[in-house]
């Protein structure tokens, strides 16, 4: 009796070890009426959608509108201006579960979600960078879009004026401006950006960046942004 009640007491800890679960989110628990992330991104553009993901990054508040960057193990959200109070956009911290209700659209092929509204609910995830870099220059990285992502191994290339970086995409801008940099892999150069909402100058990125030389390589992390092709938000830098 005794024998059997403790292999019974054994089976019912481990089965409660395995419910905790290693503190990501379980997608198969979604709320009613909530889509998967497959859901999302079959339904058509200009369309409602309500989505659940966690807070990744923030990139502004202004005038009760947060953007914001969100994931889940299925994918991940970019949210343009949704509405925000002030006290609200303070409890946005990374890993916060949130409910969002807005409009799914596009713009210069950065899909995201405008218009929307949220609600925060239980539940803390913070995703670990994907590394992506052996699929720049394939079809298959857009499937990755806006999620939290690493690059590694690739090369500071003049950024079009003689210099690592140049402030804004043109070069008219000055400290506190955007900034933007080209590195290279199996020789191709892509753009890569430190989006000033999100990393301001006053963070280590963003001097990181300041003090790159042509020729160095780096490492770098940041979210998977999109524009008029791939275009990532970087939030790391790191010289080899």
């Amino acid at each position: 009796m005794k024998k059997g009640f403790i292999a019974t007491l054994a089976l019912a800890l481990v089965l409660a070890l395995t419910g905790c679960g290693n503190g990501e989110p379980d997608q198969d628990e979604k709320s009613e009426g909530v889509m998967t992330y497959a859901e999302y991104e079959a339904a058509a553009l200009d369309t409602q959608v309500v989505i659940e993901a966690y807070v990744q990054a923030k990139q502004s508040w202004w005038e009760n509108q947060a953007t914001v960057y969100a994931q889940d193990k299925e994918g991940a959200y970019f949210l343009y201006n949704m509405a925000c109070s002030e006290e609200d956009y303070a409890k946005l911290t990374p890993g916060t579960k949130i409910k969002v209700t807005g409009y799914k659209t596009e713009w210069s092929g950065e899909v995201e979600i405008i218009d929307a509204t949220f609600e925060i609910l239980e539940g803390n995830y913070v995703a670990s960078a994907l590394d992506v870099t052996s699929l720049l220059g394939t079809d298959d990285l857009i499937a990755h879009q806006n999620k939290f992502v690493s690059f590694k191994g690739m090369t500071v290339e003049d950024a079009g004026n003689g210099s690592a970086f140049m402030y804004n995409w043109d070069g008219s801008g000055e400290e506190g401006s955007d900034l933007y940099f080209n590195v290279s892999l199996n020789g191709n150069t892509y753009t890569f950006t430190v989006e000033s909402y999100l990393c301001g100058a006053d963070t280590e990125v963003y001097q990181a960046v300041k003090a790159l030389e042509i020729g160095q390589t780096v490492d770098m992390e940041g979210f998977l942004y999109w524009y008029n092709g791939v275009n990532p938000h970087i939030t790391s830098v790191t010289v080899k």
